[in-house]
């Protein structure tokens, strides 16, 4: 494996918050004050989404009311090359990318997050999943979307928090290619299914308490004035050669993989980040089955970045299907900007072959 230049940079720093101004922006608005009658300006609460509107837990951002108390589905993809192009990427809110077998020199599969599914034409393909994804899906009280997986998620997916999960039987479409690459959810199939599974289409009773997330002010940008440089990182993935390059025109993180822009077939959309978290995870393997996964109810260090900066950061999940929290160099909750995030898990024994630049 080639080791990349590796800048590691130990931050300590007190989170800046920006203040929102009183003039006549999009966001605020000012009353004129009488000749008589001093009245104060009245500035929009930059904590409290648009009428009809809440923030999203995925992302941060304003989205109906209508989707507010709807369960998230995560949805199992392959990463392998034969299965690109891929379809409905690029409109995942989350998109997790780990290791999944100890196969093709250890490749990765990608676990999309959508909060709003409805109108997504196409996802995929489809394959299996791994008990890592279990446990994650289940801190979103999302529904897992896949086809078929290791005895060891299906142990776990028999347990009450998790058993909604819908696995296989999704729409197959002839694309030239093996049978385990055409597979693919189609609009309107998720809600379908949800249905006559009689499973829970809104929030249940194991859905966990607490945010995610900790945002920015709504319109405002995260302070990365002391943050370090991070135009440019290079995963220790050998086999997909994944690496999140900064674009200046849209201040967010192209993802590229086998050397090519990330493209989504459906709409030719770039596959690009706001933000990205790099966490370091301990790992198990299964040699029999030549299967890896990730350690996640336990804690660790990482890195956020976001806007061509970085900060190194701790994380910790307190119980298999319980909530990530993420925390900056001072140990409080990490302040993120609004938008759609990649969380990339990195095998404890590779994690110093990160490269930033």
């Amino acid at each position: 494996m080639q080791v990349k230049k590796i800048v590691i940079v130990t931050l300590m720093f007190t989170t800046c918050f920006n203040l929102f101004g009183c003039g006549g922006g999009e966001n605020s608005s000012e009353t004129t004050p009488s000749a008589s009658v001093s009245t104060p300006t009245v500035t929009s609460n930059l904590f409290q989404a648009p009428t009809g509107s809440y923030f999203s837990e995925t992302t941060g951002l304003p989205i109906s009311t209508d989707l507010q108390n709807q369960r998230p589905i995560a949805v199992m993809v392959d990463c392998e090359s034969v299965a690109f192009p891929h379809y409905g990427i690029s409109e995942a809110d989350i998109v997790y990318d780990l290791r999944n077998s100890m196969k093709n020199d250890y490749i990765t599969r990608f676990m999309v997050v959508y909060k709003d599914y409805s109108n997504i034409p196409q996802i995929g393909s489809i394959r299996s999943t791994r008990p890592t994804n279990v446990w994650l899906a289940g801190e979103w009280n999302a529904i897992l979307c896949h086809d078929g997986g290791d005895p060891e998620a299906f142990t776990l997916l028999e347990n009450d928090y998790a058993q909604q999960h819908l696995s296989g039987g999704f729409t197959r479409i002839d694309n030239g290619k093996a049978t385990e690459f055409t597979e693919y959810i189609t609009a309107g199939e998720i809600a379908e299914r949800i249905q006559d599974s009689g499973f829970d289409i809104n929030y249940n009773q194991f859905k966990q308490d607490g945010d995610h997330f900790t945002y920015v002010k709504y319109t405002t940008e995260l302070d990365t004035s002391s943050f370090s440089n991070a135009s440019s990182i290079i995963l220790p993935n050998p086999h997909n050669g994944t690496t999140l390059d900064y674009n200046t025109s849209t201040k967010t993180y192209d993802l590229s993989m086998y050397g090519e822009l990330h493209k989504d077939a459906e709409d030719d959309q770039v596959l690009t980040f706001k933000n990205a978290l790099l966490l370091d995870c301990d790992y198990e393997e299964i040699t029999s089955a030549n299967i890896q996964y990730h350690i996640v109810d336990n804690s660790g260090n990482g890195y956020y970045m976001t806007d061509g900066k970085m900060e190194p950061i701790t994380w910790k999940k307190s119980g298999e299907n319980g909530i990530t929290h993420y925390y900056d160099a001072n140990g409080k909750d990490l302040e993120m900007n609004r938008g759609k995030t990649y969380i990339g898990l990195i095998c404890s024994d590779v994690w110093g072959d990160i490269g930033i630049q």
